[in-house]
């Protein structure tokens, strides 16, 4: 059921306020609750961006050649470090930014953070360390998956290696994403 209410309280899930014209969609699980003003919508997706960087800017800025202007961490355990890394990247457990950021960074150079992909959280807690300590920081939305699986190269212990382009994530015959 579908109903128009004044600038109130919306009615079926007292969430969000429905503003006059909008209508209150209780049966639809996306539009239950408004989406935001277009304002705020923008407000909020500018500064996802200032925290964000996806797999595929990251790679594009290294492969430019010369200095991206950041350096990348990688916050997971050595083991994980081993099994494959990103080229060029930093090593720093999350656990022990604390205590060895001041040793590798440079807090003058912003840095971008990732783990395993989007199940792990380990380069936000990187990130909020880093940042709790004064760094300039953004996570790398996807991690190390994401990264193997747009078919970038990697570093393991045995050497460099690198996969197919899994074409749910990337365009297996194009440049790139055109995102």
């Amino acid at each position: 059921m579908t109903a128009t209410t004044t600038d109130t309280v919306d009615p079926v899930n007292s969430v969000h306020p429905v503003h006059p014209g909008h209508a209150v969609h209780a049966d639809n699980p996306v539009l239950r609750v408004a989406p935001a003003a277009p304002a705020e919508a923008a407000a909020h997706f500018r500064a996802s961006l200032a925290f964000h960087a996806d797999v595929s800017d990251v790679a594009a800025a290294l492969a430019a050649g010369g200095d991206p202007g950041f350096v990348v961490l990688d916050s997971r355990s050595t083991e994980s470090w081993d099994q494959g890394h990103i080229p060029g990247a930093v090593h720093l457990p999350t656990a022990l930014v604390p205590e060895q950021a001041g040793e590798l960074l440079d807090r003058s150079v912003p840095v971008v953070t990732y783990c395993w992909g989007p199940g792990c959280n380990g380069a936000t807690r990187a990130a909020l360390a880093l940042a709790e300590l004064g760094y300039q920081v953004k996570e790398m939305l996807g991690g190390f998956e994401y990264w193997a699986r747009e078919g970038f190269p990697y570093e393991t212990w045995e050497g460099r290696a690198q996969g197919t382009a899994d074409p749910l994530t990337a365009p297996v015959d194009a440049a790139d994403c055109g995102c």
